[in-house]
C-alpha cells in the first residue's frame, strides 16, 4: 500500500508541486488548503504524515497542530512536517515543541521532500512496531506471572486440608467488590493479585497446626496470628508490585482496631486490606471446615450485618451483601 501524505498550504502553486513530486514517487497525496480543513479531514481519516505549511491565514500552522495534538490519542499521533519559506530558530524552535518532527524548506527539493517524508514514515512505523512488540511482551509477561501466583496460591491453599480454593475464591471476590466500588481494570487486577496471595504467610506455619480439628492451645494460635507479619515479609521483596504486602499484612485487622497484626482501626487500615478481609471472611463461612459445613447464605449474611462497623468496613460489606442477594443459587461457595 503506498504511503499516504496530506499536504496543507494556502497557496495552490505549493499544492500541485508538492503533489506531483510526491505521487510520481508513489505516493499517495491528499490536498487540503487550510488548518481548519485538515481539523475536519482527520476526524474521519487517518493518513501516514502531514506536511503542514506554518502561514496561513485565519489558523496558522502552530495553531493548526497544537488543536490537532490536543484531539489526539497517545500514541496514535499522525507526524507532522512543517513547510517553511523562513529557516529561523525561533519557528523551530516553538515547532519542535509543539510536536513537529522536521522542516522543509519551500520551494521544494524533489529528491530531500521525498527522503524527508519516507524516512519520517519508516521511523514511525518502526516506532510503533517496536512499541506493539513491547506490550505484547509485557502481556505475555503478566499472563506468566500472574500464573506462577497460582500455582503459589494453590500451594498455599494445599497445606489446608480444608482451604482447597480459597485464596482464587477470596482474589474473585475482592476483585468483584473492588469493580463495583468503581476501582479500574488496573485496581481490579491488582487487588485480585493480592488477594490471590494474602494467605501467603501460611507458609511458615506447621501443618499440624492449621489442620488440626480440635481447638488450638494458645501458642498454636499467636502461631497462626503470626502469618500476617511472615506473609508481608516473604511479599515486600516483589519490588514490581509493592503494594502485595498490603494484602498479606492487614487482611486481620478489624474496623473497630482489634484486629492483628498491627491493631489498625477504620480507614487506618488501607482500603483494600479492608476489601480483602470482607471477602476472606465470607468465603470462610461459605466453606467446609472441620468442625462444620458450608453456613446457609441468610447465616452469612447475618454474621455480616453484625459485623458492619465493628469486624468490617460498613460500605464493603453493603457491597457484598448486595453480591449475595443476586446470588439467588448460591453458586458463591466452596464447590
Amino acid at each position: 500500500m503506498a504511503d499516504w501524505i496530506v499536504v496543507v498550504d494556502d497557496d495552490v502553486a505549493n499544492l500541485k508541486m508538492a503533489g506531483h513530486i510526491l505521487s510520481k514517487n508513489n505516493m499517495r497525496v491528499t490536498a487540503l488548503r487550510s488548518g481548519q480543513a485538515l481539523l475536519d479531514y482527520v476526524k474521519e481519516n487517518t493518513p501516514d504524515l502531514i506536511l503542514l505549511d506554518i502561514l496561513m491565514p485565519e489558523m496558522d500552522g502552530f495553531e493548526t497542530l497544537r488543536i490537532l495534538r490536543q484531539s489526539s490519542k497517545p500514541g496514535e499521533e499522525i507526524p507532522v512536517i512543517f513547510l517553511t519559506a523562513n529557516e529561523d530558530e525561533e519557528s523551530e524552535t516553538k515547532g519542535l515543541s509543539l510536536g513537529a518532527m522536521d522542516f522543509i524548506k519551500k520551494p521544494f527539493v524533489p529528491e530531500v521532500l521525498t527522503l524527508r517524508c519516507r524516512h519520517i514514515i519508516e521511523l514511525i512505523r518502526l516506532q510503533r512496531n517496536l512499541s506493539n512488540e513491547v506490550a505484547i511482551k509485557t502481556r505475555e509477561n503478566e499472563r506468566l506471572s500472574l500464573h506462577i501466583v497460582e500455582c503459589l496460591a494453590d500451594a498455599i491453599d494445599a497445606k489446608d486440608t480444608y482451604t482447597n480454593g480459597h485464596s482464587g475464591r477470596v482474589a474473585d471476590y475482592s476483585r468483584e467488590i473492588a469493580a463495583r466500588f468503581g476501582y479500574d481494570i488496573k485496581e481490579q487486577d491488582e487487588i485480585y493479585m493480592m488477594g490471590l496471595l494474602h494467605d501467603v504467610g501460611k507458609i511458615g506455619i506447621p501443618d499440624a497446626v492449621i489442620n488440626k480439628p480440635s481447638r488450638l492451645s494458645d501458642e498454636e494460635y499467636e502461631l497462626i496470628k503470626n502469618h500476617p507479619v511472615m506473609g508481608a515479609r516473604i511479599l515486600k521483596n516483589i519490588k514490581e508490585m509493592p503494594r502485595l504486602v498490603t494484602g498479606a499484612r492487614w487482611h486481620h485487622e478489624r474496623y473497630d482496631g482489634s484486629g492483628y497484626p498491627d491493631g489498625l482501626k477504620g480507614e487506618d487500615i488501607p482500603e483494600c486490606a479492608r476489601i480483602i478481609a470482607v471477602a476472606d471472611s465470607y468465603d470462610a463461612m461459605s466453606s467446609r471446615r472441620s468442625y462444620r459445613d458450608i453456613l446457609p447464605q441468610e447465616k452469612i449474611k447475618q454474621e455480616l450485618e453484625k459485623g458492619r462497623g465493628t469486624q468490617f468496613d460498613p460500605q464493603f460489606v453493603d457491597v457484598m451483601l448486595s453480591m449475595i442477594e443476586e446470588d439467588t443459587d448460591y453458586t458463591m461457595r466452596e464447590q
